[in-house]
């Protein structure tokens, strides 16, 4: 069965860095699009799109508010997607999900705070 499994959550100061990490299994994963969703604490049951990349990572999109500081990848060969997130915001902090079509992980929380 498909599952998707999120790591590399953490509490992490203004101005730094995390790396997500999104392990995938039971499906073919090199065909699939995917992305990353979020969820800020404060809206329960919105989840908000951060980034997408397309199967063999030709084309990425984002949201405005993390262009430029996040960059989204893929390893095909390892099943793993990634999410690079550099000079993070107290405004960043949420779940973060990463999502195949109508599969979602679990989530990996991310807490920017001094």
């Amino acid at each position: 069965q498909v599952q998707l499994v999120e790591s590399g959550g953490g509490l992490v100061q203004p101005g730094g860095s995390l790396r997500l990490s999104c392990a995938a299994s039971g499906f073919i994963f090199a065909i699939y699009d995917m992305s990353w969703y979020r969820q800020h604490p404060e809206k329960e049951n919105e989840r908000e799109f951060v980034a997408s990349i397309t199967s063999f990572g030709s084309r990425t999109n984002y949201t405005d508010s993390v262009k430029g500081r996040f960059t989204i990848s893929r390893d095909n060969a390892k099943n793993m997607l990634y999410l690079q997130m550099n000079s993070l915001k107290p405004e960043d902090t949420a779940v973060y999900y990463c999502r195949r079509s109508y599969f979602w992980g679990k989530g990996t929380l991310v807490t920017v705070s001094s």
